[in-house]
């Protein structure tokens, strides 16, 4: 299998047999490197992991002499499916294509590699990343300690996990201030996410001021219609004049779901909204 041509190709028209495909790469440990990271990544699209390609990534995952770049592609491999199960639940299998049984078993082999002070730290930091994809208690912990650290690396990733673990508005509000332009990227999306009221200001100033920084701006334009949707609009309409085809696109994604959010609130006898 030409992992290139697959990796060009949208996943749900892979061939029927790319999850035996993928096996056979990443179970042999004598592949070129370059490939088996490939197929790494490849194997952790919800088209193909099931339950098999789970264990063999986390086998990989676990083998000390691997290298840390195929460990950490591993590590966020597991993600996406994490997310997926952790949305859709079990009730109907067939809406997830891994089990409860192996679902755990992530989350478990998570817990334990990340406490493992003998796994690098780099290692450790996309376990982490991966893992808050379905959150769970001992997050909490992890994310205050990793963003109380001087490591920049070590509070990217807590800034990352701000977006997916609520109960860090404060942090994020801090983060939005940092020189770093991949943590203040991230506060951008995490304010957003958890609609963070207090973030109004800089990130719909980020808006007005038309940053520079493509990726910077397309995550405001995304987050001011989660913070306050009911003015989001007025901030984003002159944005769909742009020259930029994908900031026009993100505008009008945005607007439309400010318009949903703000659907979906009423005011009700005593003056509350919901």
């Amino acid at each position: 299998m030409d992992l290139k041509k697959l990796n060009e190709t949208p996943s749900w028209e892979w061939p029927e047999d790319a999850d035996k495909r993928l096996f056979e790469i990443l179970a042999d440990d004598q592949a070129d490197a370059s490939d088996r990271i490939l197929a790494v990544e490849l194997a952790g699209d919800c088209s193909v992991i099931n339950d098999e390609l789970v264990d063999l990534l986390l086998s990989i995952l676990q083998v000390k002499d691997a290298s840390e770049e195929l460990r950490c592609t591993a590590a966020i491999a597991l993600g996406p499916v994490l997310d997926c199960a952790d949305m859709d639940g079990f009730d109907d299998p067939e809406d997830v294509p891994i089990s409860e049984k192996t679902f755990r078993k992530i989350q478990e082999s998570f817990r334990r590699l990340y406490r493992d002070a003998a796994v690098p730290g780099n290692v450790r930091r996309r376990i982490l990343e991966a893992s808050v994809r379905a959150p769970q208690d001992w997050h909490q912990d992890a994310i205050r300690a990793a963003y109380a650290g001087d490591d920049e690396d070590w509070r990217l990733t807590a800034v990352f996990a701000m977006r997916w673990v609520r109960g860090f508005d404060k942090q994020i509000l801090e983060a939005l201030e940092s020189s770093n332009r991949e943590i203040h990227y991230q506060a951008v999306c995490a304010a957003g996410n958890w609609q963070v009221d207090a973030a109004w200001s800089h990130v719909s100033g980020l808006i007005t001021a038309q940053v520079p920084d493509r990726s910077l701006l397309l995550a405001a334009i995304d987050a001011v219609a989660g913070i306050r949707p009911q003015e989001a609009a007025a901030i984003l309409m002159d944005l769909t004049d742009s020259d930029d085809e994908e900031i026009v696109e993100a505008a009008h994604e945005a607007m439309a779901m400010a318009g949903a959010l703000s659907s979906d609130k009423f005011d009700d006898d005593d003056g509350y909204v919901y």
